[in-house]
Formats: structure tokens, sequence, C-alpha cells
């Protein structure tokens, strides 16, 4: 889909509208989902073979006569995984579907003779076919871990649903078996062995059956995604890094978050002229762009239309966090998506900032207070720290992190103290009237990427728990008034999400819906940084800064914070392995923009 609009210059611009929902797809995606849903009630309720809604159920695919329970359930639980794929037009979903529906049709038709079926099986397989160039999505890149979380998925899914298929005969049941001997029937089961629970008739059969064909598609699908061609987790390439490096050099004082670009956990695609480029990761299906376009802004268009027809290529759901304003206006011009403001930036002109004056009296005292109890400060670039401190600081920062996850993604570089980030600030505090703990007299740390020559972003809070509280102002404080000797102008903060619903929301003459949309935020804030962040940065009276998220639709919207919220380690579904398990060789550890909870709350 296309238009017409007009560009800055008043010419018209074609737009090549972002990869919309096909209707081909989500219609049959819908309908093998409800066929799936019917087959595995066919097969699980026994009542439900003897309702109006059976006649109806019994002819469509799955439903094989005296099979019925058992090949339901299979062919039910295929479709329903195969649903989501279709949707989204993968091609192997597609591939699985045109076998598995014709083999549907061969068993109506040799089984019950049912005409009925075998069309029915047809009114879904001839759009499969007549459609199929639109079912071209690539698969997603996964590893093999992805085997051990269906294996552990599935296999939950199946006991649930085998205890439910295992109760569903209480008329049938010999005796009066306990919720223990019907879970050891249903384990048995799963492994094609009989349990201790005993039916009359041909039910003992039909259920023995069910549980093996929910032990067989667990046993399938795992082996296949533990055999499949690993592809590897994005990261970027030696080339592409000094490929992204110049570029910085040349236009990294356009964003603020451009440094974050060069995190090594994202992929990258360039654009045509190789001048501009988007870096992003893919997240539960959403390819997560953040922050503006790499480079020369005339040619952004070009690296949008390739991450566009990256995204389109596996169908994933397009999405950009954290972008400028005037990132969003090239986004939504170039693709037809929208944009919504996601929250505010907090920026301090170093020529501006002075702790005299009221508004920073609390800040004044705080770091008055602390620098009385003995800490001290330093503010130095990372080529200038010898390699003995340098690693105690990484070591610190490691162990004095607040959680479990790493968090950071958009908005954090992923490492400290990487010989080709020398450019990089760091500041320290340190206490010398103490005895050295295992980090010496350090006590808190405060890590910034270069922002073009002149500036400088904030990327890592950390700090001994047992040091003073203030830390962070402390080193904020500290690194604005070194800001002048090391030809910084210009320093960027936290992020601070929905900032002008914060502030909007506590004035004089809010309207309801502005004060219930703070309240849920202030109550949110329990569990996220929202207020605590925005408080923690209005103490340096900044200059505020928009912040945009790009989307499709607003149907997209829950998914893609979803994707945001694992990317940025809110939400972690892999399976934690313990730490001597992992790959020392794996990219180094990203670390937060944000400060943890605890430090903001602490300061």
């Amino acid at each position: 889909m296309s238009s017409e609009v007009p560009s800055r210059s008043g010419r018209a611009r074609r737009i090549v509208r972002g990869p919309r929902p096909e209707a081909v797809p989500a219609l049959v995606g819908r309908a093998c989902a409800v066929v799936g849903v019917l087959d595995i009630a066919a097969g699980v309720f026994p009542r439900f073979r003897h309702s109006r809604m059976h006649a109806i159920a019994e002819v469509l695919p799955g439903s094989l006569g005296p099979f019925a329970a058992a090949l339901s359930l299979s062919v039910g639980v295929l479709l329903l995984l195969l649903a989501h794929g279709l949707k989204r037009r993968k091609r192997r979903a597609w591939r699985a579907a045109v076998v598995l529906l014709p083999a549907g049709a061969v068993s109506q038709f040799v089984y019950r003779h049912s005409v009925i079926g075998v069309l029915i099986s047809l009114a879904l397989f001839v759009p499969l076919v007549i459609h199929r160039d639109e079912f071209r999505a690539l698969p997603d890149p996964r590893s093999r871990w992805r085997a051990l979380a269906n294996f552990v998925l599935m296999g939950a899914g199946s006991l649930a649903l085998g205890l439910v298929i295992v109760s569903a005969h209480p008329k049938r049941t010999i005796g009066d078996p306990s919720l223990a001997d019907r879970l050891t029937h249903v384990l048995y089961g799963l492994f094609g062995f009989e349990g201790p629970v005993d039916y009359e008739g041909s039910t003992s059969w039909t259920v023995a059956f069910s549980l093996g064909a929910l032990g067989l598609i667990t046993a399938v699908t795992t082996i296949y995604l533990a055999f499949r061609p690993e592809h590897p987790a994005a990261h970027l390439t030696e080339q592409d890094e000094t490929q992204l490096r110049a570029l910085l050099e040349k236009h990294g004082a356009r964003d603020s978050l451009g440094h974050f670009a060069l995190r090594r956990d994202k992929a990258v695609v360039f654009s045509p002229s190789g001048k501009a480029a988007v870096t992003y990761r893919v997240v539960s299906g959403v390819m997560l762009a953040s922050g503006d376009p790499i480079g020369d802004v005339e040619a952004w268009p070009g690296a949008i239309e390739r991450f566009m027809d990256e995204a389109k290529a596996h169908s994933w759901t397009p999405a950009v966090m954290g972008c400028s304003e005037t990132g969003g206006e090239v986004w939504t011009r170039e693709t037809g998506l929208d944009a919504l403001e996601l929250g505010d930036e907090a920026v301090v002109d170093v020529a501006d900032f002075s702790l005299a004056g009221r508004a920073m009296r609390n800040v004044r005292q705080m770091v008055k207070r602390i620098e009385r109890a003995g800490y001290e400060t330093r503010v130095r670039r990372i080529r200038d720290l010898g390699d003995a401190e340098l690693e105690r600081i990484r070591r610190a920062a490691e162990d004095w992190r607040g959680t479990d996850t790493e968090r950071g993604f958009s908005m954090a570089l992923g490492r400290i103290g990487d010989p080709s980030d020398g450019d990089c600030l760091i500041a320290t505090a340190h206490k010398t009237d103490e005895e050295p703990g295992p980090y010496g007299d350090l006590k808190a740390i405060l890590h910034f990427v270069p922002w073009g020559t002149d500036g400088v972003s904030l990327d890592l809070m950390r700090r001994d728990r047992s040091a003073d509280p203030g830390m962070n102002e402390l080193l904020i404080v500290a690194a604005l008034q070194a800001a002048p000797k090391l030809g910084v102008t210009r320093i960027s903060l936290n992020f601070a999400m929905f900032r002008s619903a914060l502030a909007r929301g506590e004035k004089i003459g809010a309207g309801p819906v502005l004060r219930a949309w703070r309240g849920l935020l202030v109550f949110l804030s329990r569990w996220f940084q929202i207020e605590s962040l925005y408080k923690f940065n209005a103490k340096f009276q900044p200059r505020w800064e928009p912040r945009f998220v790009v989307y499709r639709a607003p149907g997209d919207l829950p998914r893609i914070g979803f994707a945001a919220m694992q990317a940025e380690g809110f939400v972690n579904l892999a399976l934690p392995l313990p730490r001597f398990l992992r790959r020392t060789t794996a990219p180094a550890r990203p670390c937060t923009h944000q400060a943890t909870e605890r430090d903001v709350r602490a300061a």
C-alpha cells in the first residue's frame, strides 16, 4: 500500500507503507485455530461428542471415526501450533499445513467416507495453495535452547491436558483413583505405557491413545527444534562496528543515543549508499530498533527501507523505541507508521548548570554532606585508566548490580573499558579513610558514552550498598563540574517515561482523566522506574527532550511493549543458567542506562 505525501522540500514523496497483516493468512490462521480448538474438545470431553456442536465438529479435519478422540487431539494441537505461524505468513507453517490438511481429508474419506469432511479440508487447503506467494516469511533466528523451553512448556501443557483427559470419564472409571494415581497414569501414558487407572469398555484404549499422541507431539517438536540448523544470535561484526564508528564520527552529535548502537548484541542494516544505518534486535517477533538511524539524515530513508524490507521478509513487527522528534518524523513519513510520545530525556547544558539558588538547595546540601563524610570524586576518560583499576571497576559494576537480570537495551552500551571505547567518561567516588574493601576505596561508578565530540550520555549507575546515600548526585555534580576541562558541553541523563503526564497531573487544575493517568503511573512505579526517575532527573533542572515509540498499528502496542520489557531486562522468559555454566565467550553483559530502583531511592 502506498500514497503520495509532500516532503519537507514541498515535492511529493512516495511512501511505502509498512507490512500490514495479510487478509488471507489471518483468516486461514484463525480457521486453523478454531478447527484445532474443536478437535481438542472432541477428543477430551465425551459429552461434546453427543452435542449439537459435535455434529459440525466431527466433519472437521482430525475427526476419524473410532479414532476421533486420539487423532482429534493430535491434529488439533498441531493446528493450534500452526495457526500463529500462518498468521505471520511463515513458510514453514504453510508447508506443514499443506501436508496436514490433505492427510486429514484422506483420513476422513478412508475411515468415515465423509465427503463433507473432505470438502472442509479442501476449503482450507485451496486458499493456502492459491495464495502460496503470501507465505514467504523466513524463520525467526532461534538457538537450540528453544528446544529445552519447548520441552518444558509442551510437557507442562501435556500434563495438564492429560489430567483433564483422564478425569473426563467419571462414569466409566473403575474405582475412585486419587489425584496421584491420575498423575501417574498421565505420566505413564505420555511415554506409551499403561497406568494404574482402569476404565470400562474401549475408553481405556481411547485415553491411552490420546495420552500417547500428546507425548508424541511433545517429543517430535522438541527433537525438531533441537536438531534444526541453529541461527546465531544478533551481533555486530567487526566490519559493521567499524562502519558504524565512522558514521558516528561524522554524525554522532545528532542523537545522544547514537553510541548505544554499538552494542554487540544488535544487528544492523545499512542504506544502499552506506551513509546511514539502523541497528535492531528481534524479540518475540518484534523487530526492535532504538534511537534515531545513524548517519546522514539524507540517507536515513534508504536505511529505513532496508529495515522495513527485513521486517517484511521475516514477518516481524517493526517498531522503534526512543527516537527523537526528527527521527519520528522521518520514520512516519517514509513508512506510514505512527508515532506516540513515550517520555522525555533529561539533558543538562554544562554552561547553565550551577549549584547556587533555591532550586538546587537539596542537591547542594546532599553533596556537601557527602563530601564532609570523606568522599572524593575522580572524573576521567576510559583511556586514562590503568588496566588494574579498570578491571577492578568492571568487577565492582558486576557485583553491585541491583538485579539478577542485567537491564538495558536502547540506552545501554553493555560493556565497560573496551579498548575501542576510550572516549567514554567514567566518574568514580572513593573513600580513603576506611579500610579498603574487595575493590579498594571504590564506592560508586557512573559511566558515560560519547555524544558527538562535545557531549556524553549516561550509561550506567552503580554503587556499593554500604556507601552513604547520595552517591549518584555526588557523581553527576562531579561530572558536570569537570565537564569544561574535558571539552564536554552537554550531558544526557536518564530517560523519564511519561514525564509530561506526571508533571501535568500534579498541577492545580489537572482534569480527572489526567489525574487518573498519573495515579496509575504512580501505582506502577512500585515495580518500574517511572516516578522515581522523573523526580531524580528533575533535581538537576534539565531541559526535556521528547522521545517517541514508532509502531505500525495500535493493536501492536501491547506486543511491542512486552518485547521492549524483555529487551530492557524487566521480563525474562529464558531459562536461567547457573553462573558457572554461562559461556565466557558471550558478548559483554549489557549495563542499564537507568539507575536501579534502589539506587534512585537511596539517592
